[in-house]
């Protein structure tokens, strides 16, 4: 089982939480996270905000379409989006911050925007935007403490996120039954650091701790699951591991309601490398290479490459371009 860390930990046991921490993301790159301080209330509200958005008719739904959305935001149906070129079985709707667009945008500028909000059910937008303010809270904390957890400043990565964050938040279904197993497939975030929040008893979620070796990581009650993004192995040269995982379709007469949260500095936010002390630089493994996934230090192209990859119906419709190595669309 994948470690339970309890960040109260980090006022009573600063030393200790410290290092459970960095050694958690060095040995497994996830774990969960209890002690955040988020009310159950607040949690509970979230999830019975998108039991509801996915009870509405598809029609409804499709009132916010992200075919309508040049930045990727709204709903995607199911099968509409893509991992590693294959369809993910599950629906959901996207949401970054609420800014206006960038006048004359190119490349992963044209991720800036408004939001597709739904109609119903009512306060669906409140709920997640006092979520975004919630999330943001717990995964600054933890990236301070990391900071400090490998020999540097707790301000280090405080200046890519002081500006204009480019956070988002999934609210997904994965229904039961599926043709495919394919909840969503084996792929690493692209950004920070992930914080996930799943309904009890789901089952799906898996993390390749080895090569071809696949945990489940079912709920642990009160917890979020963490795990961290492409950039953090690129700030620490690899002492810190991105780690691929993946979901399975639930069985048939089940469904997976998630609400992960992706952390992620302004698009155009160079994450500063960091210079480990001896004793853990001699452990860092290096950026993993991978042709077909090649990891950017700054943060926008690592989210654009993301972005137009998994929807590239999105991607050809609004900007006229067609990813390599992916079908054109999900549907």
């Amino acid at each position: 089982m994948l470690p339970v860390l309890d960040l109260s930990e980090s006022h009573t046991h600063p030393d200790g939480f410290r290092v459970a921490l960095r050694e958690a993301a060095h040995t497994f790159g996830f774990f969960y996270l209890t002690g955040h301080g988020v009310s159950d209330a607040q949690i509970a509200g979230v999830l019975t905000s998108a039991r509801e958005f996915f009870a509405l008719p598809v029609d409804v739904k499709n009132r916010i379409s992200q075919l309508q959305s040049p930045q990727f935001r709204g709903y995607s149906r199911l099968g509409g989006e893509l991992t590693n070129g294959q369809v993910d079985w599950r629906e959901q709707i996207d949401i970054g911050p609420e800014r206006t667009t960038v006048p004359g945008a190119e490349g992963y500028w044209r991720l800036q925007g408004p939001n597709l909000w739904p109609e119903q059910p009512t306060g669906f937008r409140a709920a997640f935007e006092d979520w975004d303010r919630s999330m943001s809270a717990v995964g600054l904390r933890l990236l301070r403490l990391w900071a400090e957890s490998l020999g540097a400043a707790a301000d280090l990565f405080d200046e890519a996120f002081a500006g204009l964050p480019a956070t988002l938040i999934k609210v997904v279904r994965y229904p039961g039954g599926a043709a495919s197993d394919q909840g969503v497939g084996a792929h690493k975030d692209s950004g920070v650091l992930t914080l996930l929040l799943v309904e009890p008893d789901s089952t799906g979620l898996q993390v390749e701790l080895t090569a071809g070796e696949w945990v489940d990581v079912p709920p642990v009650p009160g917890a979020f699951i963490v795990n961290i993004g492409e950039l953090l192995e690129v700030a620490t040269g690899g002492y810190l591991r991105a780690t691929r995982h993946r979901v399975l379709s639930p069985k048939p007469g089940t469904d997976r309601i998630s609400i992960p949260y992706f952390l992620n500095p302004a698009l155009d936010a160079t994450v500063p490398l960091m210079v480990l002390p001896d004793e853990l630089a001699a452990l860092a493994r290096g950026v993993e290479a991978d042709p077909d996934n090649p990891i950017f230090n700054t943060y926008g192209e690592n989210a654009w490459k993301s972005r137009t990859r998994a929807h590239p119906d999105v991607a050809e419709r609004h900007h006229g371009i067609r990813p390599t190595g992916v079908p054109n669309s999900g549907y």
